[in-house]
């Protein structure tokens, strides 16, 4: 009986036993391999292929760089101090970077300027790229940064972008006053007021008011000539764009047709064509003796290219919408800009967002075919003054891989921007 007892006396644990670890296979790096880099043999194999592929890379690119020489006078010296080494010759860089951020007829003393007008750009865009992150009063400075930079990038007298801002707030009260009766009366007096505004203050003297050492557009180059078209024709293009996409849905045959042809016809037209027309044909058009300024005819060339493009990007949003969209509207009462304007562009902009970079990012790399005109861009640079001279002539690889660089850092800047856009949009998705 005390035997039965004593062997049916249970064991109660006062203490939980220490978490186990989980196997090797199942934990840090070996479980992050196994699962992304080696989960199947084909995924294995295409791993070590891919490894081998950076390995080979690294080993014939490093050298290059390891060895590169950043002070010589000329690919000749550079050659010299290599002594048959693998290395690439940067000293083009260190001896002419000024000509490939500002062009070689830019005067030195005045790289302050467009460098100040460069930096401005961040503190203008902020409150328009991060609106929620920034004072709505920042946008102020965003109004008048354009006529600032001009002055900067440019010089002479002050009283020329003051009077070019003035005439957009003539327009803009005009289109103010008349919109109540119609968006289009609105939008054509507005335009029609700027015109004549320019026209009439055009006779006013503007000499030696607050100047600055003026600078000829030919003068201009390098990345900078880059930033400015590309920054220029983007920030046009795209209100252009979404006139011309409301255009084409337009219930005015008139209005319509204009759009439709004028959007057909410049995307069926190489961008290089219109640089030529700017450069050539364009002259042909005008008054005998008339001065129009080449950047501002390649400016109009490439924002009519781009408008047409994201015209039809936003024509594709607009037609995304369901038409319960545009019936809501109607319901509150809404005319057709207020309805427009806070309820249907900016769904149609969100959901165009992907499309509108794209074009931008294109546009942004398109404008290096100015050099084909003669515009010594970017690489209007490299193919002309700095290969052609003796002391580079034969120096590829770095002076291209220095553009190259530079255009991807503002294109991937563009693009983290666009997706960054997208998710801070996507209140459907929380």
């Amino acid at each position: 009986m005390a035997d039965m007892h004593a062997h049916s006396v249970r064991f109660v644990r006062e203490t939980m036993l220490p978490q186990a670890e989980p196997p090797t296979t199942e934990r840090g790096i070996v479980k992050w391999m196994r699962e992304n880099l080696f989960s199947t043999i084909p995924n294995g194999i295409l791993t070590l292929a891919a490894l081998w592929c950076i390995w080979w890379l690294i080993s014939s690119v490093l050298p290059w760089f390891a060895n590169g020489i950043w002070d010589a006078p000329s690919i000749r010296a550079c050659r010299e101090i290599l002594e048959g080494q693998v290395g690439g010759c940067f000293a083009v860089l260190t001896e002419r970077w000024n000509q490939l951020l500002f062009g070689f007829q830019y005067p030195s003393e005045l790289y302050w300027r467009p460098s100040l007008a460069f930096l401005l750009l961040f503190i203008a865009i902020a409150p328009v790229l991060f609106r929620k992150r920034f004072p709505a009063q920042m946008l102020v400075f965003t109004a008048i940064y354009p006529f600032l930079a001009y002055w900067l990038t440019w010089g002479g007298s002050i009283l020329v972008p003051v009077f070019a801002a003035l005439g957009f707030v003539a327009g803009y009260m005009v289109y103010s006053r008349l919109v109540a009766q119609s968006f289009a009366m609105g939008f054509f007096g507005g335009i029609l007021a700027a015109l004549v505004f320019w026209w009439v203050i055009g006779i006013v003297p503007t000499e030696g008011i607050i100047a600055l050492e003026p600078v000829a557009s030919r003068n201009l180059g390098g990345f900078m000539l880059n930033l400015i078209l590309g920054t220029v024709c983007v920030s046009l293009s795209i209100p252009f764009g979404i006139a011309l996409a409301l255009g084409r849905q337009s219930d005015m045959p008139a209005i319509k047709w204009i759009c439709i042809i004028f959007i057909e016809f410049v995307r069926g037209v190489p961008l290089i064509t219109l640089l030529f027309v700017a450069n050539v044909v364009l002259a042909y058009f005008l008054p005998p003796g008339t001065n129009f300024d080449l950047i501002l005819r390649v400016i109009i060339m490439i924002t009519m290219f781009a408008s047409a493009y994201i015209a039809e990007v936003i024509r594709g949003g607009l037609a995304a919408l369901p038409k319960g969209q545009y019936e809501a509207g109607d319901s509150l009462g809404l005319d057709y800009a207020q309805s427009m304007r806070l309820i249907i562009l900016p769904q149609a902009l969100k959901i165009s967002i992907p499309g509108i970079v794209n074009v931008a990012v294109g546009l942004f790399k398109d404008t290096t075919l100015v050099s084909i005109i003669s515009m010594f861009d970017l690489v209007g640079m490299i193919r002309g003054p700095i290969l052609a001279s003796t002391e580079w002539n034969g120096v590829y690889w770095e002076l291209l891989g220095f553009a190259a660089l530079l255009f991807f850092v503002v294109c991937f800047g563009i693009s983290k921007y666009s997706q960054w856009l997208e998710q801070e949009l996507s209140t459907d998705r929380r």
